[in-house]
């Protein structure tokens, strides 16, 4: 009997090209432009938060309009995806603004990129989901990367309220956690684009609120930092965050997550080349072991298969594989070795 088309065969189908490494690995490299060009915008958080979002709306809208015509709306579970994720996306950007300014850029840059940790943490807990032995042996390695990069031992804890400072960078650690597992849970039965378009836009709502009830935000701001926030919009909420809810679905959750460690290592060249940073010989050391550890943990390059499998969640197997599978009912096997 000829199987029906699901949601996940024509998610499958939407971009068969490109590896869901490579997707990966591109978007979290798109969305490293983004500190560098906020800091050039002079914009506060509030007012980057909001307007990065905003400007990308009408750009996603037209995206997500032939999914929503081709799918219909998503169901139930994922608007709540949506818009669970949105808060938390808009909480993480918030919080770690805050958190640089009292603590110190390198200590907000440690915590948040925990998430190498949570995220898949969270894919255990949660979808029953096998962390591998190798990623946890080069774990403690990835976690020295992250913080020889962050500029950790040569800045400190400095700023204003190291304490406020480290509440806030913990808050936007979980935030951010939560919104990378929710953007890649939304993307296993479809709508990507719809309920990314979702995440968007409640993002937009909650950092304009969360701005002005901390007093960061513009809502006249220059044509300079639109200019700014436009490419930031383009770079990260358009193509960046974009490719990460079309192809973190189709990796393992320890993967992406170690994966997008490539944004502080991609943020920090082009601080360098941008801003005429000078980063210290302990932050570019930081980054080789990030990328060879991330090269290890992933199974080798963005081309290597070994991690692209099928991803348990509520008992059931979704992902790659089983989008691809052979036209006959599909029935559940074995859970698969990693």
């Amino acid at each position: 009997m000829a199987r029906t088309e699901t949601a996940p065969d024509r998610l499958q189908a939407a971009s068969p090209r490109v590896g869901p490494r490579w997707g990966q690995a591109a978007g979290a490299l798109s969305l490293s432009v983004s500190p560098v060009c906020i800091e050039l915008s002079g914009a506060d958080a509030g007012t980057a938060s909001a307007y990065r979002c905003l400007l990308a709306v009408p750009v996603l809208v037209l995206l997500a309009w032939p999914e929503y015509r081709r799918e219909g709306r998503p169901p139930r579970r994922q608007v709540f995806y949506g818009l669970a994720g949105g808060a938390l996306f808009a909480g993480d950007m918030l919080l770690w603004a805050k958190a640089i300014t009292e603590v110190g850029a390198g200590l907000s840059t440690v915590l948040v990129n925990v998430q190498v940790v949570l995220v898949p943490f969270l894919a255990w807990a949660v979808d029953r989901e096998r962390v591998p032995r190798r990623f946890l042996l080069w774990l403690p390695v990835l976690v020295g990367g992250v913080v020889l990069t962050g500029g950790l031992f040569e800045q400190g804890a400095s700023g204003s309220d190291p304490m406020a400072g480290t509440v806030h960078a913990v808050l936007a650690a979980v935030s951010y956690s939560g919104f990378l597992f929710l953007l890649r849970r939304g993307g296993f039965q479809g709508h990507v684009r719809t309920t990314y378009t979702l995440v968007i836009c409640v993002s937009i709502v909650v950092s304009a609120l969360g701005g002005a009830a901390w007093g960061a935000l513009d809502l006249a701001p220059s044509w300079r930092t639109l200019g700014w926030l436009a490419v930031v919009a383009l770079s990260s909420q358009i193509v960046g965050w974009l490719l990460v809810a079309i192809y973190s679905p189709r990796l393992s959750s320890h993967v992406g997550a170690v994966l997008l460690l490539l944004t502080p290592v991609g943020a920090l060249a082009l601080g360098t080349l941008v801003l005429g940073e000078r980063p210290t010989p302990a932050q570019w050391a930081g980054c080789v072991l990030i990328l060879v550890s991330a090269y290890v943990t992933t199974g080798g390059a963005p081309g290597n298969r070994d991690g692209d499998g099928p991803q348990h969640v509520g008992g059931s197997v979704v992902g790659p594989r089983r989008m691809s599978a052979p036209s006959r009912t599909p029935r559940p096997g074995p859970r698969p070795r990693r």
